[in-house]
């Protein structure tokens, strides 16, 4: 029996690894879409929502998504929307199979690599169900993490696979897979610094007098190449994007201070997990510079700590170099958005943590009589630990207003999500509250141009016009050139009967923007009041060609078109837009679209 059991052990171990997963993971099952890049990703986004097509996976090779060229990424989602449509649960379900097979690859990498099941069953169960990755599996945005991480373990097999019996297919197989991982999250770029990492330990090939440190390095040249194309095209993809800030917002002294104290931070949440949020704001004062240089000599101090003792313990500097390599390029010296860290980003470098911890242990329990025992209730502890914390924050990330409710509690100055949690309560009709946070925002940063224009937006939806023109004015001091703002401004003073002046901002928006539809639609409106059917078409009809489904543009239209004396023409485009409101369930369009047609009936032709 014992024999079967020694046969069947890694069988096991998978089978075991997978089952804790969708225990940790199996409140995802009631998860939404959130309003934080979901839009962009998916839910808003037609060339992925509406599902696998030549043109949408054209569209995956030669665009950017969201300000980044991962065409695999692309396409995993417009797959789950050929699949799933937008129904949450499909795309989860994607995510949270990919972290598994994640999870078991890199088992079956490391007891490859070492032949010590039980320290890479840990490394793997700790993978699968930390905290801290969380935030790859459960944001739909994040697929990136989980399939480049996908890759990354296939490229490692693959390497394994090739140094049995090198030659040029495998070696081949091995770079293919490799360029698979790169175009689904650039942040592969360092997966030849960590084979060369593997070479030292545990695969040994550094004391292979055969080959030279040279060869190995020149081995991995084509690996590098490939590295460095991935990372000018993501630079210049966001730079293109407009995702890299104004350096004058991030001086590179402050983003060196924060590179260094957030290296001590992820360690410090890997340790202990707790008040994790999807957003980390820059403190709203300068660093301090105590804390930066702390950090870099707390740094230096376990570098050179892990160096002298590389030659008794070489899993050491593999794994204490492959957490501070793997995390380089999104450690924020090269900074892309406004925040501090981010916890997606530990997925893959944490693994350098988790080696060190689980051989770690092993060796320093090495010559107790009770070590299995001890190690066995140590793990147990960790593991139930990891399910419960995982579970909890999984369901953080059940809907828009929990995850940013949950931010802003756990965060300080947190001004973008007070921001985001405000859209996701207007969303909900919560007015009043949206409002509040919208206010808090631009306490904590008075030149938040988001703020002012949310909340300008809610005031107006309150009815609170004379307000909400005010906070608009203050947004365009900020960006005098958002087509948005203009257009929701013209609205407001439209309503307040200020034509002349809403004209204005709705011409200046079509300046800024010619292909705005709601900017023409809004003129066209105006026009109709002002008893102008001439211009009132032109615009109306612009606003159709860019957005023909609007039920209300084909509603001003018709009108339009009777003033104008175009009788059937104004009834075939009220009929229209019956039915796009009927289809839209807009009853009250729904009703002053048929009192419109009913008074087609008595007017002579």
């Amino acid at each position: 029996m014992k024999a079967v059991l020694i046969t069947y052990r890694p069988i096991l171990i998978c089978i075991a690894l997978a089952a804790a997963t969708l225990i940790a993971f199996e409140p995802l099952r009631y998860n939404s879409f959130v309003d934080l890049d979901d839009t962009l990703y998916v839910t808003e986004n037609p060339n992925i929502k509406n599902g696998l097509s030549l043109q949408s996976v054209l569209w995956a090779f030669t665009h950017s998504h969201a300000a980044f060229w991962h065409p695999l990424t692309s396409l995993s989602h417009i797959l789950d929307c050929e699949l799933f449509d937008l129904n949450p649960l499909g795309h989860h379900i994607t995510s949270l199979l990919l972290h598994i097979a994640n999870t078991l690859l890199l088992f079956m990498a490391m007891q490859n690599m070492t032949n010590a099941v039980w320290q890479s069953a840990f490394v793997a169960a700790v993978f699968a169900l930390h905290p801290l990755h969380v935030e790859s599996v459960a944001w739909v945005s994040e697929r990136k993490d989980v399939l480049s991480g996908f890759f990354w373990m296939l490229t490692i097999i693959a390497y394994l696979h090739y140094l049995k019996n090198p030659n040029i297919k495998r070696y081949l197989l091995t770079l293919l897979s490799f360029i698979l991982g790169l175009m689904s999250k650039p942040m592969v770029v360092t997966l030849p610094f960590v084979l060369l990492l593997l070479d030292y330990w545990p695969l040994k090939r550094t004391e292979n007098p055969k080959l030279g440190i040279a060869h190995l390095v020149l081995e991995k040249v084509p690996f590098f190449v490939l590295s460095a194309a991935a990372a000018v095209i993501a630079f210049l993809f966001q730079q293109k994007e407009g995702a890299l800030p104004d350096v004058n917002l991030l001086p590179i002294n402050t983003r060196i201070a924060n590179a260094l104290i957030s290296y001590i931070s992820y360690l410090t949440k890997t340790f202990w997990p707790d008040r994790l949020a999807v957003f980390y704001p820059y403190p709203a004062d300068t660093i301090p510079i105590w804390q930066a240089l702390f950090s870099f000599l707390l740094l230096l101090g376990l570098s050179v700590l892990v160096v002298r003792l590389a030659k008794n313990h070489k899993y050491l500097p593999v794994g204490w170099f492959w957490y501070l390599g793997t995390l380089l390029p999104v450690i924020g010296l090269v900074q892309v958005g406004t925040h501090s860290m981010a916890d997606r980003y530990t997925y893959l470098p944490l693994i350098g943590i988790f080696i060190i911890i689980a051989w770690g242990a092993a060796e320093l329990f090495a010559k107790w009589r009770f070590r299995k025992i001890a190690l066995s209730i140590f793990a147990s502890a960790i593991f139930t630990a990891l399910v419960v914390l995982t579970r909890t924050q999984v369901k953080y990330w059940h809907d828009s207003v929990t995850l940013f409710e949950h931010t802003v509690r756990v965060t300080n100055n947190n001004y973008t999500i007070d921001n985001n949690l405000g859209v996701a309560l207007q969303a909900r009709g919560r007015l009043d509250e949206a409002i509040s946070h919208f206010r808090m925002a631009l306490q904590s940063n008075p030149e938040y141009f988001n703020a002012y224009y949310n909340l300008a937006n809610a005031l107006k939806a309150q009815g609170k016009l004379d307000e909400a023109v005010s906070y608009y004015y203050q947004a365009l001091k900020i960006k005098p050139d958002d087509a948005g703002v203009h257009n929701n401004l013209g609205t407001a003073l439209q309503a307040r009967g200020r034509l002349d002046d809403a004209v204005d901002q709705y011409q200046k928006a079509l300046q800024i923007q010619p292909d705005l539809p709601s900017a023409h639609n809004n003129l066209g409106s105006i026009f109709l009041m002002q008893r102008k059917p001439d211009d009132a078409v032109v615009h109306l009809r612009q606003a159709l060609l860019l957005n023909p489904e609007n039920p209300e543009t084909y509603y001003n239209l018709s009108i339009a078109l009777q003033l104008q004396g175009n009788l059937e023409q104004a009834i075939t485009a009220a009929q229209k837009a019956l039915d796009l409101a009927l289809a839209a369930k807009n009853n009250d369009l729904v009703r002053k679209i048929r009192s419109q047609l009913e008074l087609y009936k008595h007017t002579k032709p």
